[in-house]
């Protein structure tokens, strides 16, 4: 396990004058910067090339992985603590979508030479603060160097009770849909990060680019969803997209009803300027919300559960049964009628 040429220490030179800097080596950037982070006794503190885990009886593992790249999921001049946590939340986002609760994961870094030794640090950095707060450990990883841009990978492990994963699979006809938080936010947020939102309040904008670099994994309501709902998701190829992923793998058909969209105060400012912009609330990715099914009756546990929590549930719609071969989401709007979304959402290939 390594995580790059990337610390320096001082040393003396033959002439014995002027101190020259040289790599601290693999073993010594691990110690300094990693092995601080690997608080579990399986993690062996990073000194072997595998963790060692247990299992509790009547448990599972659920498992994922993400991989953020440089100018596509994250801008080059971001802090490199908040691009760390952004890259570790996102697989935290998809243990939630399962009601797993988080427990460790392994990193694998590809990084230019240009990346030196304080950048390295102050990722590591951002990553013990975001541990601390889901209480998750570094379980292990490796390290690259590339001429290409950062690649950031990460692969997180939750755990379950025996057979209680929410899958998204699971939808039926009749069920309400939900999600989590409010949606939209990341995609304005990067025309805001990028100075391509014009007239918009200094608080708005900068609130708004933090939601599109910090996103807010919903880790408990997650697990607390769990006995509630039927199938649940992420969403981070956008609502529409992500909605589409779900009612496909279910053999269903879903109908999204855009005027119910929990828009926060920063987006409403946005879209009552540029309407124009509301369906990049409906199709844009990177909100990392909860995407989830459930049976009507369960409405009034499901939004008490939201304000136990202080996580806003809203319920934006309803699954169908399925129309045609494949599955449809058809937006409308407060009369009924059909939206139409030209470009419904991330597209990874």
């Amino acid at each position: 396990m390594g995580f790059g040429s990337l610390k320096w220490a001082v040393t003396s030179r033959p002439d014995g004058n002027t101190p020259k800097l040289q790599p601290l080596g693999e073993f010594g950037r691990i110690r300094r910067f990693f092995a601080p982070l690997a608080t579990s006794s399986g993690a062996l503190g990073l000194t072997d090339d595998a963790a060692i885990l247990d299992l509790a009886p009547g448990q599972q593992f659920v498992v994922t992985t993400d991989a953020l790249v440089e100018g596509i999921h994250f801008l080059s001049n971001d802090p490199p603590a908040l691009i760390a946590r952004k890259a570790l939340r996102t697989n935290l986002s998809d243990l939630a979508a399962k009601a797993a609760r988080p427990v460790g994961y392994l990193l694998t870094l590809s990084l230019p030479r240009s990346r030196d030794d304080a950048w390295v640090e102050a990722f590591a950095t951002g990553l013990g603060r975001d541990q601390a707060e889901y209480s998750v450990t570094l379980l292990g990883g490796d390290s690259v160097s590339t001429d290409g841009p950062v690649t950031i990978s990460i692969t997180a492990w939750g755990v379950v009770e025996q057979g209680k994963a929410v899958l998204r699979r699971t939808a039926r006809a009749g069920d309400l849909i939900f999600v989590s938080g409010t949606i939209g936010d990341a995609a304005l947020g990067l025309l805001a990060a990028t100075w391509r939102l014009e007239g918009l309040a200094p608080a708005d904008s900068a609130w708004l680019a933090d939601r599109y670099r910090l996103p807010q994994p919903r880790t408990d309501l997650g697990v607390a969803l769990g006995p509630l709902v039927r199938a649940m998701m992420d969403i981070s190829d956008g609502l529409v997209a992500d909605l589409g992923h779900l009612a496909e793998t279910s053999g269903v058909d879903a109908v999204l009803e855009s005027a119910r969209l929990p828009l926060s105060a920063a987006a409403a400012a946005v879209i009552a300027d540029h309407p124009e912009l509301f369906t990049s609330c409906l199709a844009g990715g990177d909100d990392y919300e909860l995407l989830f099914t459930a049976d009507p009756a369960n409405v009034e546990a499901i939004e008490a559960l939201g304000r136990q929590l202080r996580v806003p549930v809203t319920a934006v719609g309803r699954i169908v049964a399925r129309l045609q071969d494949a599955s449809q989401v058809r937006v409308i709007d407060a009369d009924g009628q059909t939206v139409e979304i030209a470009e419904t959402g991330w597209r990874h290939s």
